[in-house]
């Protein structure tokens, strides 16, 4: 009774919703405004609830959105996250007002628009100069008389009367219906009425700009059809970039026949657009499906609007589902250009799913999403178009004529109109393709559907595996005269550009066949431009964009076979390829038409299609290879090996692994072991094929060297440069388990050293291989390479964590050394060979990988972002790629790495990489759990994996917070730059400007020598000469001989140095790849005073204020100390003074 009567006497605070709606909207309204509205609201007082009224049973409607969230939605959460989406893209009631106010003001003004005389339509002499009429009039000849006159009618239309309009970019349609005296019967031929149209918008304009209650103006272009040219107005002041409001002059309801704009009618003369007189008959024209559907455009959009009012009327969720649609439509970018997939578009399909009640009128906006996504998916309008007219009059033209006029078909209510009209079928397909992935990733219970579907951008540079672009757009002139393409032009209205990309993507399915699984393109864009600018040229558009997802089976092979010689497809072969086809016999005995691509190394394998686009561009379409600006491989260059043949590192590392693969097997075949070897794994990344530069055969020139035949071993002369680096390649020997191996952890060392002295002598004895065995480790010298192999005894962790206290009992307590020991012998070997599995499958994954740990290493992060850890952040990539496809290329994948980084809620979330798909929707869940219930005390950046669920091993150590916002912030910038600098061919920096690190953050800079950094040519900057470095080029290396200094990098020792001596007052960063500067930063307490302790001295002095000695650090003598500890390594030291604030 006692909780009854505390939960009965609480007090509920209600909140009116408008108020929170309008809140931020509340912060620029002036004083006075803001009393006036206080004195509209009503207040609302506590009320107490009776206990009845507490303990109330939920009502029909409660339980029925209960059980939506249930059944509909992986968790509650994904409701709720819906629901707050839909009120941020809502429009405000605030701003629906000033909407209505601005739209009322411009209905006045141009229902007061004055009448002009009578000219004809050529005379534009009553126009102002200020204000340019928004369509090429060309040809110039044009019948027809015209005279200004104030609209019979204005209508809203479009988005806003229906409720589906959303922000951020809100836009209002107004409809000013054209007055039928200024139009003629037959002013649809010839783009009389087009021009008809626009010079009355742009009267509309000249009159409009006299208007103080108009703020500013412009002209565009209606899904970017330039003879639909439309004005664009927003209102004046603070409020001018809240809204924009299009004038759409139109037709006045039934002024023309529709079945005058049937898809297999010519509505454009050849003879008036070429200027050459022509005999033709209207029956022998050339039909003009595009520009009838322009025009048949104009006649219905207020009834499109009356029959989606019908609809919506009749599904609540109606305007919701739109919402959702155009949210999921935008973060694709298929909802803005020429031939896009538009609100409008998304608003006709829910219409059509309802009218033929594939859906219902009672489903929830999620459901209607869900619905249109699953129809997207499963319907191909290229193939069978769909239809709103319920019954079609005998005028309307059938689905088989759209067809035979149009790539892509959806006919509108009226069944005369190609709503689809200007899209292109790879458009389309596209559309298709973002819908099935879309619903593959929905149905996954491990994915975060709402994050991946609604949340994040797709942009084609992140999509696209290999994307280029065409530059000079004034060449597809020569393309439409190349492939003959007169009728298109007159269709398009001069428009080259939309004239040539179906053909150009036509031939581009062709020559890339099944090398791709889909083909997209950019959209025209809707141009923009002042009342007194001359409508925008066809050239003057942005590059026209194409990208690609490639199919890795056969992206890269470097044969295209075509049919046997005799076969009749062979002329058609021959035609496509021109003088690349010739005849070829196979080691199978046929003879076949083949064309041969060059390429050696994967890296240019990866570049086959840009051959192949290089190639069908120019041969058919009269595109010089100038024209096209390749950009789907630029970034590589970061990581290509300083070879004679250009490589990104595939097959340094397949040699690697083949010569470990080789050595294993003799490991397993040694004979005089005490004990067998159970197993031999490779711990090295570049085993894995992620090593940045992978270590390669070296021969070595013996003249840099002293020889110490003693030990086998040569040692560097002190006159010559730093040696070139080897690198040890770390490989795990596992032996058998036996009683005779010792408890006691010393004893278990010693014996481990003797297994590797075994190992040297018997390696030595029966394969004449030059080994040094140490305690620790043996090093074998293998066809120019080194491999360390460290022994290992399963049961040496837990006897390392076994130790016996005072009383005598066994204690079994985890310990820095059996972790460490535990990670180098079990994690370590098990995630190499793991991630080697991913390497198989996705043959870019090792690339990947080595472009995102070059980027970490140039901007200075190597030691935050451990080599494993950046693995494994590139293998989630693949792994759950939502929404994406896995990577098909290094550099998409390093994009989406960048993205990865710097979006990711790392403190709210664990990253799951579900290698070997070994853990269910359970075991997410748990991990999640786990997660949110100890947040406080794991790692910033919490890697989950089947075999670490709630630990994180691989970023105990490594990143600190700070570091990881430093990552996170260069990585949004760095994803910044590089898509700007790829999508910009105006661009002067290299793509290399993303990785060379801000150094002004740092207080001191220690320059090095850079004779003694030995992997100086892995830097971003590649100096153009190099120091030699002891190896002799081109020459094939072999077993045995004199073994080199091995690990011996002094960049590396010195920075261990620098750390030991100094890690207490500041924090030492550098580029192990070739980085020629070492960047220093002090500890934000480094320069706290201390109190005086003799233990505590070292590089400290001593103050003495009011008889208490404090000490300080000594700046100069530590600066001083770096130049004496990196003695012949170091060439300077700039101290950044501006910055240090003690």
């Amino acid at each position: 009774m006692k909780k009854k009567r505390t939960i009965e006497e609480a007090p509920l605070e209600v909140i009116r919703s408008e108020s929170r709606t309008d809140m931020k909207e509340e912060d620029n309204v002036g004083p006075s405004q803001s009393k006036k509205r206080k004195d509209k609201e009503v207040t609302f007082h506590p009320v107490k609830l009776s206990t009845s009224h507490l303990y109330k049973p939920p009502t029909a409607e409660e339980l029925n959105h209960l059980k939506d969230a249930e059944s509909l939605f992986h968790c509650s959460l994904l409701k709720m996250q819906m629901e707050e989406l839909l009120k941020e893209v809502t429009l405000s009631e605030r701003r629906k007002q000033q909407i209505d106010s601005f739209i009322q003001t411009v209905t006045k003004l141009l229902q007061a628009v004055p009448q002009t005389p009578e000219v004809e339509v050529n005379d534009l002499s009553w126009l102002s100069s200020a204000v340019k009429v928004p369509i090429p009039l060309l040809p110039k000849t044009l019948k027809g008389k015209f005279h200004m006159a104030p609209p019979p009618s204005i209508d809203t239309i479009g988005s806003y009367p229906l409720g589906t309009c959303t922000k951020p970019r809100v836009v209002v349609d107004l409809a000013v219906t054209i007055p039928a005296t200024i139009l003629h019967s037959k002013d649809f031929l010839n783009q009389r009425y087009p021009r008809k149209r626009a010079i009355y918008l742009a009267g509309l304009a000249q009159y409009l700009a006299t208007c103080s209650d108009i703020g500013t103006m412009s002209y565009s272009c209606l899904r970017g059809d330039h003879l639909r040219p439309i004005l664009l107005l927003s209102p004046p002041g603070k409020d001018s970039s809240a809204f924009t409001v299009r004038l759409h002059a139109c037709l006045p309801p039934g002024f023309f026949k529709p079945s005058r704009f049937r898809p297999q009618m010519n509505n454009i003369r050849t003879g008036w657009y070429t200027g050459v007189n022509n005999t033709k008959s209207e029956i022998n024209e050339p039909p003009t499906p595009h520009y009838n559907s322009s025009v048949l455009g104009d006649l219905l959009p207020r009834a499109h609007l009356q029959f989606l009012s019908v609809v919506s009327a009749q599904c609540a969720a109606f305007p919701e589902g739109v919402a959702l649609l155009k949210v999921w439509l935008r973060q694709r970018e298929l909802d803005q250009g020429a031939g896009c997939f538009n609100g409008f578009l998304a608003s006709m399909l829910l219409a059509f799913l309802l009218t033929t009640h594939r859906i219902s009128n009672t489903m929830t906006s999620y459901q209607l999403l869900r619905n249109s996504l699953h129809f997207l998916a499963s319907t191909d309008l290229t193939v069978n178009g769909i239809s709103l007219a319920k019954d079609p009059n005998s005028t309307a033209p059938s689905l088989a004529d759209f067809h035979n006029a149009f790539q892509v078909v959806f006919i509108d209510p009226s069944g005369h109109l190609n709503m689809c009209a200007d899209m292109t079928s790879c458009t389309y397909k596209k559309l298709q393709h973002e819908a099935s992935v879309s619903m593959q990733f929905w149905d996954d219970p491990t994915v975060d559907g709402f994050q991946s579907l609604l949340m994040t951008p797709k942009p084609m540079m992140r999509t696209c595996d290999h994307v280029f672009q065409l530059c000079e757009l004034v060449k597809l002139q020569s393309s439409c005269k190349k492939l003959n393409l007169l009728n298109e032009l007159m269709d398009q209205s001069g428009n080259y550009v939309h004239a040539a990309l179906p053909f150009i993507l036509s031939l581009l399915q062709k020559g890339l066949g099944q090398r791709i699984s889909l083909l997209t393109h950019s959209f025209s864009p809707e141009p923009e431009w002042s009342l007194e600018s001359e409508p925008p040229k066809f050239k003057a558009q942005p590059p026209l964009s194409f990208g690609f997802l490639l199919q890795s089976e056969q992206a890269t092979s470097v044969l295209e076979r075509g049919p046997p010689a005799d076969s009749p497809k062979a002329a058609e072969f021959r035609q496509l390829w021109g003088v690349r086809s010739e005849l070829r016999r196979f080691q199978d005995g046929a003879i076949t038409e083949a064309v041969l691509w060059e390429g050696e190394t994967m890296c240019q394998k990866r570049l086959v299609p840009q051959q192949i686009i290089t190639h069908i561009l120019l041969l058919h379409a009269d595109i010089p290879q100038s024209c096209v600006r390749y950009v789907g491989a630029i970034v590589d260059d970061v990581i290509k090996m300083k070879n004679q043949v250009p490589s990104t590192g595939e097959e340094e590392s397949l040699l690697v692994i083949q010569s470990f693969d080789d050595l294993s097997r003799k490991l397993w075949k040694l004979d005089g072991l005490p004990l067998s070897i159970t197993s031999v794994q490779g711990a090295h990344p570049a085993l894995r094929y992620t090593q940045v530069f992978p270590p390669v055969p070296l021969k070595f020139d013996f003249s840099f060297f002293h020889k110490e035949k003693a030990f086998q071993s040569l040692v560097p002369k002190e006159d010559k440069p730093c040696p070139a680096y080897v690198s040890p390649i770390t490989a795990i020997c596992h032996m058998e388990g036996s009683g005779k191996w010792p408890h006691d952890r010393n004893a278990i060392r010693h014996i481990k050293a003797a297994f590797h002295i075994r190992l040297a002598e018997l390696l030595s004895m029966q394969h004449n291989y030059t080994c040094r065995p140490y305690a620790t480790h043996l090093d074998v010298w293998k066809d120019g390479l080194v491999f360390r192999i460290q022994v290992a005894y399963h049961r040496e962790p837990q006897v390392l964590r076994e130790t016996v206290n005072p009383e005598g009992m066994l204690v079994v307590r985890d310990n820095e050394d059996a972790q460490c020991l535990e990670m180098t012998t079990v994690h370590r070997p098990l995630i190499t060979s793991t991630l080697h599995g991913v390497q198989q499958q996705h043959p870019c994954f090792g690339a990947v990988c080595r472009l995102a740990k070059r980027w970490l290493g140039a901007q200075l992060f190597s030691e935050a972002i451990t080599e494993d850890t950046a693995d494994l952040l590139v293998a989630s990539l693949f792994l759950h790629p939502a929404p994406f496809t896995p990577p098909g290329s290094p550099q998409v994948g390093f994009l989406r790495f960048l993205h990865l980084l710097s979006s990711f809620d790392w403190r709210n979330n664990p990253l799951v990489v579900n290698l070997n798909k070994q853990l269910t929707a359970a075991d997410y869940t748990e991990i999640k759990n786990d997660f949110l219930a100890s947040r406080e005390s794991l790692p910033v950046m919490f890697i989950a994996t089947p075999k670490d669920k709630n630990v994180s091993i691989w970023t105990k150590q490594a990143p600190t917070i700070q570091m990881l916002q430093r990552v996170i912030l260069v990585a949004a910038e760095s994803l910044k730059v590089l898509e700007h600098q790829l999508m910009d061919g105006g661009q002067i920096q290299d793509v290399r400007v993303a990785l060379r690190p801000p150094l002004d953050a740092y207080d001191v800079l220690i320059h090095l020598n850079p004779r003694q950094v030995p992997l100086l040519g892995q830097a971003v900057d590649r100096p153009h000469l190099n120091f030699n470095r002891g190896v002799v080029p081109g020459s094939k290396p072999h077993s045995g001989g004199m073994m080199p200094v091995v690990d011996y990098n002094p960049v590396s020792l010195f920075l261990a140095e620098l750390r030991d001596a100094f890690g207490d007052l500041a924090l030492f960063f550098y580029d192990p790849y070739g980085g020629r500067v070492i960047a220093v930063l002090w500890k934000p307490t480094a320069f706290v005073p201390m109190p005086f302790k003799t233990s505590q001295m070292s590089a400290r002095s001593v103050e003495v204020t009011d008889g208490k000695a404090k000490t300080f650090p000594n700046v100069e003598a530590i600066l001083e100390d770096f130049r004496i500890i990196g003695h012949d390594l170091v060439k300077s030291v700039e101290a950044r003074t501006e910055r240090w604030s003690f």
